[in-house]
């Protein structure tokens, strides 16, 4: 009943606690968040249990290991779980009023044949308990007729000093292996007080446990709930930069085949341009080169006319007197035919024609109306904002909503009230428990007192046993016959024949209450302690329809009335030593299916649907417009392709004159210097010079002209190169970039519009999934209740079983060898206490004073037997009446 009542205030604390118990916080101040990812919710607070369940027996684990391994000796066969649980399903009752069924013997033999090793170790304690005082009144009987060591006479024997110092080492060992057995017995039983002591604390801190369980709950579920916002947040700030998130996404997709498409149209307005500038470079070029070749031609016949005049001086033509002379002026007027022009730019036709249309061309800035496609293009996520914004204002209450829905359901709980009766239970049990302890601290305070006292029986027959070795080897005189041993002597015989009574009147008392021990405490270590560390505890715990027939599992059936819920004690014990919650534990989602909320709840068709209902319109940009297509249309009409390009390159390539002034320069000088000094290498040299000036002057710049033009009309030969096609492939693209967004950007804006849709409904999966993961790991952790199960495990097994199975195995051990330390006793005590008769010669040489033959009186002589007196060996022959004057008589019996 008291586990009902737990259950019916807890089971409401954690269906509020699962639900809500708080308006959600709203943050202040909208954060920034980043872009679209996965959520950091956080860490949810988690409450410190300081129980630790685990202990630690210190030095005195090693005697619960012997007693764990004696008991497996004598009880190794496996837990009986099916005869556990067929006796159970029986009752525990049929079989004792129809033990005749054939079932039911079957039963009996399988429990005697699992317990046959305590029921063999219990007829033997029992069979000890009852013989001992038995035997113990037969010796008594027998020492009182002088018999059975009674007859206080000693035979004199060759070896007496070594069996006497063998049975007093003996009778030490034994008494040693007594005294260990009564410490070992002595440390469990304070074992066993002291871990009593421990037990408050244990519990106290359990009860901090359920009470830190029931306090942090509803702190952990106020965080569960609050961190919607953080999801909310999120799709807030998605849906405010619907633009760059969803209109960027389309753009960027759009762009892979309008960017190339706008460049291309892009370069051809800069090849307008270049075309333009060559243009313009082309007629500059021609009219400098025709103007200069003009110049240059009339100053090379100069030059000529002038060279030619020189060579007329009569120093040319006297070869008589100088041959050299007039042969090296035969030379100059044969290579005079060298310096004229090559190249003719005069015969080439302008490109006025094509510059007049490419200034018309140009006159149109195609730059800007590509830039306005650009402009246009680029603002694609405004055009996604302006036609999205009353689905993102819907959107953006419904979370709002969601988030209200929420706050109110969490109200619709009784939380105080089941928080209060739930603490105050706790409170409740706790006081009933602290009024137990002074009752706990009172028995344990008897028991130790009746275990000190079981102590106490075989301390005082040790005290007798070394009291009597002490006495009796400290007042042994070797010299002194068994008549006249000394009184210490005799004392500690006396004390080792106290110490055999004394065991004979403990023993069995000992005997019977270790038996009893040794049943209760090593059938609860066998059938309790050790299956639960195995678990086999719970399976018996666990079988179906044990506790009720129409239950198949007992929990759920108990808590949920559905026996088929996959719900055991194994399960909840287990998951609880996880410390996950006990949502996931106690299976709660049978009462309250936290999944199903938030489904409907969190992500609501509604969310989905208005996502869905967005159409964007991308009609309105314009990539290119007419003007623009016009313009590259004008642009490959521009008679480019007219121009005689190679008339051009022909003229170019080209020298500026037949031979190279500057070399013709040279060879001139040289052959001027072959002359002699004269007037006519005077006015050579001087025509030399005129020649340099030319090239320097006139030469230079023209090939500067002719290197311009030949830039010039190999780029406008490239360019008009297939231009018409050039222009045609470029409208063809741009064109095809505008059928794209205007007709079939509808399958990719519907595919990156449901990319944005599965991100936003992302956040909401992200913040379900995460509030399922924490119910069932982090919030409400239920190892308070896995802690109570192992501080009960803890208080009966490692502190009362344990202690209890240690003090019967040490206290048996000293009961057992109470035997052999009292025949050891026994013996010994013959050597240490006074006889009053013993064996009597008159001489080592001669027959006894009293010689008869065994038979007739009784009486022997040791020489007869062929047994030297040791004694009379060293004494004289005189009378030994005299000597020894409580002499009398030699015993009946040859055995003494």
């Amino acid at each position: 009943m008291m586990w009902r009542t737990v259950w019916t205030l807890l089971l409401p604390l954690l269906m509020w606690a699962l639900s809500a118990s708080g308006e959600l916080q709203q943050e202040t101040e909208p954060r920034r968040l980043p872009p679209p990812g996965k959520l950091d919710f956080g860490y949810v607070p988690a409450g410190v249990y300081e129980t630790l369940a685990h202990y630690e027996p210190g030095p005195i684990g090693i005697l619960f290991h012997m007693v764990h391994v004696f008991l497996y000796a004598v009880q190794p066969n496996v837990f009986p779980q099916d005869l556990i649980v067929k006796l159970a399903n029986d009752k525990f009752g049929a079989i004792q009023t129809e033990y005749q069924k054939p079932e039911n013997i079957v039963l009996t033999l399988q429990a005697i044949y699992y317990e046959i090793g305590f029921l063999v170790c219990a007829a033997v304690g029992l069979l000890f308990a009852v013989l001992m005082p038995i035997v113990g009144l037969f010796f008594c009987m027998c020492r009182c007729c002088d018999n059975c060591g009674g007859e206080m006479h000693q035979r004199q024997r060759k070896n007496a000093d070594c069996r006497r110092g063998l049975l007093g080492t003996l009778l030490f060992s034994t008494s040693l292996v007594i005294t260990i057995g009564v410490l070992c017995a002595y440390a469990a039983n304070q074992n066993l007080s002291s871990q009593v002591k421990n037990i408050r604390r244990l519990v106290n801190s359990n009860m901090r446990d359920l009470h830190t369980f029931a306090n942090d709950t509803p702190m952990q579920i106020d965080y569960l709930i609050s961190q919607y916002a953080t999801a909310k947040n999120k799709v807030i700030y998605d849906l405010d930069n619907i633009g760059p998130l969803l209109g960027g996404k389309i753009h960027n997709q759009l762009d892979k085949e309008v960017h190339p498409a706008l460049d291309q149209v892009l370069n051809m307005a800069g090849a307008m341009r270049e075309t333009k500038e060559a243009l313009e470079n082309v007629s500059v070029s021609l009219e400098v080169l025709q103007e200069a070749t003009g110049k240059l031609n009339f100053n090379l016949s100069l030059i000529r006319t002038s060279i030619n005049r020189t060579l007329n001086d009569p120093g040319c033509h006297d070869e008589e007197s100088d041959a050299t002379s007039a042969q090296l002026c035969r030379n100059i007027r044969q290579s005079l035919s060298q310096l004229q022009i090559s190249a003719n730019f005069t015969r080439l036709p302008n490109v006025n024609a094509q510059l007049e249309k490419m200034n018309n061309v140009v006159k149109t800035d195609l730059s800007a109306i590509v830039q306005k496609g650009y402009s246009s293009f680029n603002d694609t996520p405004h055009m996604v904002i302006e036609q999205t914004r009353s689905v993102v204002e819907s959107i953006q209450n419904l979370v709002d909503g969601i988030g209200k829905n929420i706050s109110s359901f969490s109200k619709a709980f009784p939380v105080q009230s089941c928080l209060s009766n739930f603490t105050i239970f706790i409170s409740h049990v706790h006081a009933k428990l602290e009024d137990y302890y002074p009752e706990i601290d009172k028995i344990d305070f008897y028991r130790w007192i009746g275990c000190i006292a079981l102590c106490c029986m075989v301390v005082l027959v040790l005290a007798f046993n070394y009291l009597g070795l002490l006495c009796g080897t400290l007042g042994y005189d070797k010299h002194a016959s068994p008549t006249t041993r000394g009184c210490i002597s005799n004392t500690g015989g006396t004390m080792l024949m106290a110490g055999v009574g004394f065991s004979f009147i403990f023993s069995w008392v000992l005997m019977g209450v270790v038996t009893t021990i040794f049943l209760t405490g090593g059938n609860m270590e066998k059938l309790v302690c050790e299956p639960f560390h195995t678990k086999d505890l719970f399976k018996v715990v666990d079988t179906p329809h044990l506790v009720n027939p129409e239950w198949k599992n007992f929990i759920p059936g108990y808590l949920y009335n559905d026996s088929e819920l996959e719900l055991t004690a194994e399960s909840l014990y287990s998951t609880c030593k996880q410390n996950r919650g006990i949502y996931s534990a106690l299976r709660l989602d049978k009462v309250f299916n936290i999944s199903s909320f938030l489904n409907s709840t969190v992500f609501t068709k509604d969310v989905v649907s208005q996502l869905d209902s967005v159409k964007i319109d991308l009609r309105a940009i314009i990539l290119l417009e007419a003007e623009g297509k016009q313009n590259l249309l004008d642009f490959s009409e521009a008679g480019l392709s007219e121009i005689n390009y190679a008339d051009y390159l022909e003229e170019v390539n080209k020298g500026v004159t037949v031979v190279d002034l500057l070399s013709f320069a040279r060879e001139l000088e040289a052959q001027t210097d072959l002359m002699p000094r004269s007037p006519l290498q005077t006015a050579l040299k001087g025509h030399v010079s005129s020649l340099r000036q030319i090239h320097r002057h006139q030469i230079i710049p023209m090939e500067q002209a002719m290197s311009a033009l030949n830039q010039s009309m190999r780029f406008l030969e490239r360019t008009a190169s297939n231009l018409p096609n050039k222009v045609l492939a470029v409208i063809e693209a741009i064109e095809a970039a505008q059928y794209l967004i205007s007709h079939n950007a509808t399958q990719l804006i519907n595919r990156e519009t449901g990319k944005y849709t599965a991100t936003i409904v992302g956040y909401f999966h992200q913040y379900v999934e995460w509030v399922k993961t924490s119910l069932a790991m982090e919030v409400a952790p239920c190892k308070p209740f896995s802690n109570m199960v192992d501080t009960a495990e803890i208080m009966t097994c490692s502190f009362l079983v344990d202690s209890m199975n240690t003090f019967w195995m040490g206290l048996g051990c000293s009961t057992l060898f109470l035997l052999p330390s009292i025949i050891l006793a026994v013996k010994l005590a013959k050597y240490y206490r006074r006889m009053d008769t013993e064996d009597v010669y008159d001489d080592i040489r001669t027959i006894p004073m009293k010689t008869m033959e065994i038979g007739i009186n009784g009486y022997h002589s040791e020489r007869s037997q062929g047994i030297p007196n040791p004694m009379m060996t060293s004494i004289p022959t005189y009378d030994t009446m005299n000597r020894f004057p409580r002499a009398s008589a030699p015993p009946r019996h040859i055995d003494w």
